[in-house]
């Protein structure tokens, strides 16, 4: 473990975060909250905004998936989307919502349309984000997919999504120092 040169969690909790909010409305899995949890400790992410019925910790299938995470990334819990999507903005941040629709724009084009400050908003695993969650939101992207399904799992989706938010807002630096 000293070889892979792993934050401890309170190194993690201390580490310089990316100014990004994860926004989780209503996920049906703890095993993908759990996940969500992981992948934003591992981009050093923010916070995370676990909303309606979406599990939060502590919790055994969170924490089997989560590994740990859990407890490096800040977390708060809201009632629903709408709620979390107030708070977001009031701090500054530009709320983009994960999900197909109409206006949504691929995930590759948004480069300079992204503000400093991001929440992001995941749905649910079949019925995705709530219509007032996105009529709240300030935008909605999506990942460009061919195959059958144009569906990918919510913590899949959530991987790819904040690598690019995490690559494409590095500028200079040193990725995940």
């Amino acid at each position: 473990m000293d070889e892979l040169g792993r934050k401890t969690v309170e190194e993690a909790r201390r580490a310089e975060k990316f100014p990004l909010i994860l926004i989780l409305e209503n996920i049906r899995s703890a095993y993908n909250v759990g996940s969500a949890f992981r992948t934003a400790d591992a981009f050093q992410v923010e916070a995370i905004y676990l909303t309606g019925y979406t599990a939060f910790p502590p919790h055994k299938e969170i924490r089997k998936t989560a590994l740990g995470a859990e407890d490096s990334v800040p977390w708060r819990h809201f009632p629903d989307g709408v709620s979390a999507i107030e708070r977001a903005r009031s701090a500054g941040y530009q709320i983009l919502a994960v999900e197909q629709t109409t206006n949504s724009i691929f995930l590759q084009s948004l480069g300079s349309k992204l503000t400093e400050r991001t929440a992001l908003v995941f749905g649910n695993e079949v019925t995705g984000v709530e219509p007032a969650t996105l009529s709240a939101a300030d935008g909605c992207i999506e990942i460009p997919q061919g195959g059958m399904k144009h569906s990918l799992n919510v913590a899949t989706a959530l991987g790819v999504v904040v690598w690019e938010f995490v690559r494409s807002q590095s500028g200079n630096r040193e990725l995940l120092q």
